[in-house]
């Protein structure tokens, strides 16, 4: 193995090898209708297209010297201590729809969600070197990252199931508002992952126990997430539904479960009957194994969508890298919500002019990323325009915040 990219494969397989004893798929027999060579094609097509349109569109060039280049942009500036801060006086008060903390699973040391730390050392860390590495904002995010960062991302989940994560342990409570007071957030929307683990698979448990004895309660959402091949997944999920959880996040990849069975079905009801907003992760962002992107296409998505019109599901990256058949989703069904993290601000300017606005949500992932590196996007697309800028930075999670009955029990 003389490549990062052979690494990387390599550690790929050893994950999938693991994944084989301790996540299996669920729903039986896969048709070959369900992922296709022409799904696979249209993979490779879309990073092709991306590359060539990347700088060409209503913007123009959008090349940053990493997170701390934003500060080329009106909104943002560096302060004495080299910290990216949001200046604009003007700007609502942002909800971030898709945050998560470090993680510690398995044999890895646990988290210590209270402790501060000098600075965040994203899972992505474009400001990681000096200069910080080319930061596009017109491509999908995960394309302004080399081999080497993506090697360095699979060892890193790697030490957070085995031996501990020196980067997890700074995504913490304090670093996050720190994050989102230097960047204008005023709250956010935590989702851990439920990875159907033998042992160390208390991300829920633990997360909500954090931020309940934090100083936090008011600003940070409560997330939760089951595992469908969990037998007490139902009375986890009203537990947590009783504990204050908002939204579930199902994350079809790593759950290796298409989202249109029975077992999701079932769910699904049980989530409307609680109150839940569902925040799945949707379409294949490009780096995960590959024998796990047949989960995550989304026209396995529709059957929950139409069979459940009052259940709201939010549609993680906007169906990353399969945009194109995500968005008319949106466009069809109403119960049907976009966040828009990682997506170019291309992509992003079409989305709004589709939709008009209606229903996209800010987010951001982190803490795979800085939290400016997505709203400067959505800062752009709205320029001169302050009711959409209203609606995709706050108004709209407030109105799905509002409208969507919690019972929480």
């Amino acid at each position: 193995m003389n490549s990062g990219l052979d690494r990387r494969k390599f550690l790929q397989l050893a994950t999938l090898s693991t994944a084989s004893v301790v996540l299996p798929s669920c729903g039986g027999e896969d048709p070959a209708e369900r992922y296709t060579q022409a799904d696979i094609d249209d993979l490779a097509q879309q990073w092709r297209d991306e590359a060539q349109r990347a700088g060409q569109g209503p913007f123009g060039d959008l090349r940053f010297e990493g997170y701390r280049g934003l500060a080329e942009l009106p909104w943002f500036e560096l302060d004495a201590d080299g910290i990216l801060r949001n200046v604009a006086t003007d700007l609502p008060r942002a909800i971030d729809m898709h945050c998560h903390f470090g993680m510690s699973m398995l044999l890895a040391p646990e988290v210590d969600l209270h402790q501060p730390t000098e600075r965040v050392m994203h899972l992505l860390d474009c400001d990681a070197t000096q200069p910080g590495c080319e930061l596009d904002l017109d491509v999908y995010i995960n394309r302004n990252f080399d081999e080497q960062a993506l090697n360095d991302l699979w060892w890193g989940s790697a030490a957070q199931a085995l031996w501990g994560s020196a980067s997890a342990s700074t995504q913490t409570i304090p670093n996050l508002l720190r994050e989102m007071d230097a960047s204008g957030v005023a709250s956010a929307a935590i989702l851990p992952i439920a990875f159907g683990l033998p042992f160390g698979d208390d991300l829920t448990e633990r997360w909500i126990a954090a931020i309940n004895s934090s100083d936090a309660k008011d600003r940070l959402l409560l997330g939760c997430s089951v595992h469908p091949q969990d037998e007490l997944r139902l009375e986890k999920l009203a537990g947590y539904a009783a504990a204050g959880a908002r939204f579930v996040k199902f994350h079809p990849t790593m759950q290796r479960t298409y989202p249109d069975t029975d077992v999701m079905m079932e769910l699904y009801g049980e989530c409307q009957r609680l109150g839940l907003i569902v925040f799945f992760h949707c379409g294949r962002a490009g780096i995960e194994p590959e024998a796990t992107h047949r989960y995550a296409l989304p026209r396995h998505y529709e059957g929950a969508i139409a069979a459940f019109p009052k259940l709201q599901f939010i549609l993680g990256h906007s169906g990353a890298r399969d945009i194109k058949t995500a968005l008319p989703l949106a466009e069809r069904y109403d119960n049907v919500w976009l966040d828009t993290h990682g997506q170019g601000v291309t992509t992003l300017h079409e989305m709004l002019n589709r939709t008009g606005g209606e229903r996209m949500l800010f987010g951001t992932d982190w803490p795979f990323y800085h939290l400016a590196a997505s709203l400067a996007k959505l800062l752009i697309i709205t320029e001169g325009r302050p009711d959409q800028r209203y609606a995709l930075l706050r108004g709209n999670a407030e109105r799905l915040l509002s409208q969507h009955a919690f019972k929480g029990a």
